[in-house]
């Protein structure tokens, strides 16, 4: 009987913490919002997290936002205790608020947060992130968006490809090829944002330079995401669009200032790229709106 009082005051106590979770999450349906680790109200979402992520790796849990039933959740990794806080590691998971179910969804280093943007006609805007994939190394960019996925139940990342969101911008150019790169986040008049990319790769003597544009953005009747590849007049279009830094969102553009680009848009045309991080850029991962 010693035995089986426990472990039912153990289940009643997992069902408590269940429907408390599950009516916190009901409260705040309606939008997405980060969690106060230091509020009351939020305590019992904490708990189910950190019980949720008991068996990954990490050392701090850094952010929690919440939206119906999944939250999405930013740990932090030290290698060791001695380690540099610098030096740490995040990792970006969808966590269920009903089941304790775990998905990663990417991990990198140096996380960015952005103000929320609208991808698509008729749907909340989302969370967005610059990261990189290395630390004191020719580190690679990567942006992406995050969504509540209504079918699933679940958090997910948009433009993922090889585990990495779309690739802005590398520090590790090609040997014997002159790179540019040019990117930035645009707004539409509409009010959606999409990421327009574009890499010329120029081989001098040896072959005509080969250019690589990409529009990313999101379908407003299906809400899936689209990576398309642009020629001809659209290509030629995004590039001089991206070389004026048109309705660009501030801290997610670069190479305006490339010979490329004031080649060909002109000096008098070209704007000066934006230098001077978002306020909510902190270097570190810190939600606009969180008190900590």
């Amino acid at each position: 009987m010693r035995g089986f009082i426990p472990g039912r005051l153990i289940g009643l106590a997992a069902l408590l913490l269940a429907a408390a979770v599950s009516l916190s999450a009901q409260d705040q349906a309606s939008s997405f919002h980060w969690i106060d680790f230091h509020s009351p109200k939020d305590q019992s979402i904490v708990v189910w997290v950190t019980r949720s992520l008991e068996a990954e790796k990490w050392t701090a849990i850094r952010e929690i936002g919440v939206t119906y039933d999944a939250a999405l959740v930013v740990t932090s990794l030290r290698a060791t205790p001695e380690s540099s806080p610098g030096a740490d590691t995040f990792n970006i998971w969808s966590v269920s608020l009903t089941n304790h179910l775990v998905t990663p969804l990417l991990k990198g280093v140096n996380l960015r947060w952005f103000d929320p943007m609208r991808f698509a006609l008729g749907k909340p805007p989302e969370p967005v992130i610059l990261y990189d994939n290395c630390r004191n190394c020719a580190a690679d960019t990567y942006f992406t968006a995050f969504y509540y996925d209504q079918p699933r139940h679940a958090w997910t990342a948009r433009w993922i490809h090889g585990g990495e969101g779309a690739h802005v911008w590398s520090a590790n150019p090609p040997p014997g090829v002159a790179w540019t790169q040019v990117y930035a986040v645009m707004s539409e008049d509409d009010g959606r944002v999409v990421l327009g990319t574009w890499n010329r790769f120029d081989h001098g003597k040896q072959r005509p330079p080969e250019d690589v544009v990409y529009r990313y953005d999101v379908d407003s009747y299906s809400g899936l995401e689209r990576a398309m590849q642009l020629t001809d007049k659209d290509a030629t279009a995004m590039e001089m669009r991206l070389c004026l830094g048109e309705n660009a969102v501030a801290g997610l553009a670069r190479g305006q200032d490339s010979p490329l680009c004031r080649m060909m848009a002109g000096p008098q045309n070209l704007r000066r790229p934006v230098t001077t991080p978002p306020a909510n850029n902190r270097g570190q991962s810190l939600p606009p709106g969180s008190r900590r």
